[in-house]
């Protein structure tokens, strides 16, 4: 028997609920470097609440935007220079994973100007104390990664495209604000992916080997919202009710996952970002049911899928993942998503390899071998 490892639900402080974006008036400091992706938060008017929101408080804002969807280290590292030449006390992550993650590790470069490379926080490099500066604030807009209450990070190597995910409870954010109205304005394909990475979250920490009574009560409580209320946000995205639920669960399994982690969804789903550019969500939501089969080989994953299926009204977990995945417009296999299929059979060796290598395997209720987890590829390019 592992001893468990000592639980922490997100940082100093995790609001939610609709409204709470008001919370960044408390704050205590004097200048926030603000971290946004595209342009979706200026154009839905969230960034500009967030500068006034921050002004009312006395904290004088910039803003660093133009973080792409996989952030690469070179975006990382303008982003604490950015910080270096600002100074500020306050950092926040306003967006999806992607611009949350993105300031997550800019923290860690602007607290410690001596590290210089995307090698010098891969593991086994350790993640160096934290907060000497500034605090990090998170506000998600998508309900999906729940990168706002996890002490992970992915990032992009700009030469390879290998994506290095690197977890540290000192990347932890401090403060959590997830409020329904900033992720109104995802569009349906957005909330359907970033949705069933929040889904696969919950029920592969429902099934990791580091599984604990609260992970689950987290865990189960969310698949089941997530898998009632998606396909509803999906249909009716302008519904802030939805939205809240969605972002509360996502949230919640994040929670779950970040204190026990995941499993070889998240492994494979990481492989095909690196490459093939597939998104992390899509490609969660492709490989989840593949993986599922694979794991019900273990007796104990197969009677956890078979209650929660249960308490959903349904006999078979698979199939209801399979059918929201059918309602969501997601494609039912990898064929869908990656035309050439020579290209894709060529890469089968590497792929295998690095999903064996990645961080999320070892918690698999099943540790596949290289073999078991070619074989997987394959399925879930077939589709049988």
């Amino acid at each position: 028997m592992n001893m468990m490892r000592p639980m922490k639900l997100a940082g100093t402080e995790l609001m939610f609920g609709k409204g709470c974006l008001e919370h960044l008036k408390t704050l205590k400091g004097t200048k926030a470097l603000i971290v946004t992706g595209g342009s979706s938060m200026r154009k839905s008017g969230i960034l500009q609440r967030v500068i006034d929101l921050l002004c009312e408080a006395g904290i004088k804002s910039e803003v660093f935007s133009g973080v792409e969807p996989d952030p690469f280290f070179s975006t990382v590292y303008s982003g604490a220079e950015a910080m270096k030449a600002f100074g500020p006390d306050i950092i926040v992550g306003l967006g999806g994973g992607s611009a949350m993650d993105a300031a997550k590790a800019m923290w860690v470069y602007y607290e410690h100007p001596e590290l210089t490379r995307l090698s010098d926080i891969v593991p086994p490099s350790p993640i160096p104390k934290l907060r000497n500066k500034a605090i990090l604030v998170c506000v998600p807009s998508t309900s999906g990664t729940a990168s706002e209450v996890s002490r992970s990070v992915v990032i992009t190597d700009d030469e390879t495209h290998v994506k290095y995910g690197i977890g540290n409870m000192e990347m932890m954010p401090d403060v959590a604000i997830c409020d329904p109205e900033v992720t109104v304005t995802m569009p349906p394909s957005i909330t359907a992916e970033t949705g069933m990475d929040a889904l696969t979250h919950a029920l592969e920490a429902l099934v990791s080997k580091r599984a604990n009574y609260l992970s689950n009560i987290l865990s189960i409580a969310a698949a089941k919202d997530i898998i009632r209320f998606l396909p509803k946000a999906y249909n009716d995205g302008s519904n802030v009710e939805y939205r809240e639920i969605m972002l509360n669960a996502s949230m919640t399994a994040g929670l779950a996952f970040t204190n026990v982690s995941l499993g070889i969804v998240h492994s494979m789903a990481h492989t095909l970002g690196s490459f093939f550019g597939i998104p992390h969500g899509l490609a969660d939501a492709v490989l989840l049911p593949y993986v599922m089969a694979f794991n019900q080989a273990e007796e104990s994953a197969a009677d956890i899928y078979t209650a929660l299926a249960k308490e959903l009204g349904s006999d078979n977990l698979i199939s209801v993942v399979k059918e929201l995945n059918s309602a969501l417009g997601i494609a039912g296999s990898l064929s869908g998503l990656i035309k050439d299929s020579a290209a894709y059979m060529e890469k089968l060796d590497e792929m295998a390899e690095m999903a064996k290598n990645d961080g999320c395997t070892k918690t698999n209720p099943v540790i596949p071998t290289v073999q078991q987890l070619k074989a997987l590829f394959v399925q879930a390019y077939s589709g049988n």
